[in-house]
């Protein structure tokens, strides 16, 4: 009788090193920041593994906005085990638009934010991108499948899609919007939301149908008229 036996998996190129970098890559982890931790000699938590794929500035982000600890509360109320036993994973739950002007400290927020709901003991699939270059990985190109790369940020269980009407206006920017935010208003994905725009301008920016998902979607936080950044220079 013939033992069948399986080809050895292979470290390199196409192999499991390479599997194993795709998904550190959509778990926003990169292999340098997945090095420093485990280097730490102290055990590392679920929030640490989830701050390893932050940018370095928001690594320790802390959530202290009333209504964004009211949001992360419910997100997690609404998490959900695939089965006894499992960690809660986030399936559905509200969205959040934060307003405010440059350097009021929203970014910093949605960020401490994703981390409260690590450190609550939330399976969090996270995504971070600020809309400007969101659009420009979207722009059709040669070797680019732009539908494919947008399903997967329409798909994501918790984005952070940041300076939403930072970038230039056009018919195309519009649609790619209405077609992000459509499928996860249609999906209830939570989605943390910043802009500089004042509300009331949104919707001259996004146009009617985006502006109308939105209102419906998210509850809306407005930040006051400083800029925290300038503030802490000062001081």
């Amino acid at each position: 009788m013939r033992t069948r036996t399986r080809d050895p998996q292979t470290l390199g190129a196409g192999g499991a090193l390479d599997r194993m970098a795709r998904i550190l890559a959509s778990r926003n982890i990169t292999p340098a920041a997945l090095a420093a931790l485990l280097d730490e000699s102290e055990p590392f938590s679920a929030r640490d593994a989830v701050s390893a794929g932050m940018p370095p500035r928001y690594r320790g982000a802390e959530a202290d906005h009333p209504q964004v600890l009211d949001w992360v509360r419910e997100v997690a109320r609404q998490a959900v085990a695939p089965s006894r036993g499992a960690r809660r994973q986030i399936t559905t739950g509200p969205s959040l638009l934060m307003a405010g002007v440059v350097g009021s400290g929203k970014t910093h927020q949605a960020y401490g934010a994703v981390r409260a709901l690590a450190g609550a003991g939330i399976g969090v699939r996270w995504r971070a991108v600020t809309a400007a270059d969101l659009y420009a990985e979207l722009r059709p190109r040669p070797g680019t499948d732009s539908e494919r790369e947008l399903a997967v940020v329409s798909r994501c269980p918790l984005l952070i899609l940041d300076d939403l009407g930072a970038a230039k206006s056009s018919e195309w920017v519009e649609e790619v919007t209405y077609r992000l935010i459509n499928r996860r208003y249609n999906h209830m994905l939570p989605t943390l939301i910043t802009t500089n725009l004042a509300i009331k301008d949104l919707r001259a920016y996004l146009g009617d149908r985006v502006a109308s998902r939105l209102a419906q979607m998210t509850a809306r936080v407005e930040f006051e008229p400083v800029d925290r950044r300038r503030r802490h220079a000062a001081a």
